[in-house]
């Protein structure tokens, strides 16, 4: 099967914009298209509580045909039109969906962060994982996130396999960003959040595309728009990840990035694997 994940930052935007954005949005929807996948995966979708609406569902019909929509949006008390998940997968499958809370602390579980898709043989779970912030003020409830997160996966490989993916807004290693020494204490990779990524791992999950592509450098999945020229300089970031049960790391077959052209902000990344 196959199967990609992409962080969209608004898909508002990205379907119903005409600014330059939006247009180089649309070119990365249509190399997803190419791929024809099982499953997609979208996360900070942005939307309203009540979800797409009727002009982002005939968007979404037009671009990806023959394809079943749910998705979750943040809702009160959290913020609105926050975060964010949606997944898209072909009409011959039917899965039962899950809308997990995870016991997170303040407004996490009602962010729309997660979505489950339970399969007959194995669970497919997104999530798009809370940015510890500006000034670290939210790194505290980043960890208690990750532990909480940890432990939701670790259930769930207790049943049957799990394939995870999203944004997981982590760099893991220092081979996961092109400059390591300059952001010691940014969000994304301070020794608190690789620590949590380690401990998830442990507890029984591949990262594919180390386990596909090895220690290979300068591949990332993310590049800051704040920058401009963080792309064409490649000073990037691999933070939107594929994890498997470790069971299932023998069968993955790619763990990849989708080139996404001049566009900056993440990348689709897409893996195939025998289930």
């Amino acid at each position: 099967m196959k199967f990609i994940s992409w962080n969209i930052d608004s898909l508002n935007a990205a379907l119903t914009s005409d600014s330059a954005r939006a247009l180089l949005s649309r070119e990365v929807i249509k190399s997803i298209q190419v791929h024809d996948a099982d499953v997609i995966a979208i996360q900070e979708t942005k939307l309203s509580a009540k979800g797409p609406t009727k002009k982002h569902v005939e968007a979404l019909e037009t671009a990806f045909p023959s394809y079943n929509i749910v998705w979750r949006s943040s809702e009160e008390p959290a913020r609105k039109s926050y975060a964010g998940t949606m997944f898209l997968y072909k009409n011959h499958l039917e899965p039962e969906v899950h809308y997990p809370s995870i016991g997170a602390p303040t407004t996490m579980d009602a962010e729309g962060r997660m979505i489950t898709l339970e399969f007959e043989d194995f669970y497919l779970t997104q999530v798009y994982t809370p940015n510890a912030g500006d000034g670290l003020r939210r790194l505290a409830d980043r960890q208690l996130w990750d532990i909480q997160y940890s432990n939701y996966l670790a259930d769930l490989d207790e049943k049957k396999p799990v394939l995870a993916t999203g944004d997981y807004n982590v760099a893991h290693k220092e081979i996961d960003l092109a400059n390591p020494k300059n952001n010691r204490r940014s969000p994304g990779f301070t020794d608190e959040e690789r620590e949590g990524f380690t401990n998830l791992l442990n507890k029984g999950f591949t990262d594919t595309f180390r386990h596909i592509n090895g220690d290979v450098e300068g591949m990332y999945t993310w590049w800051a728009q704040r920058a401009k020229t963080s792309k064409i300089n490649n000073s990037g970031w691999r933070i939107d990840y594929w994890l498997v049960s470790n069971r299932l790391a023998g069968q993955v077959r790619k763990s990849e990035m989708i080139d996404s052209g001049p566009r900056q902000d993440h990348t689709p990344i897409l893996m195939e694997i025998d289930i």
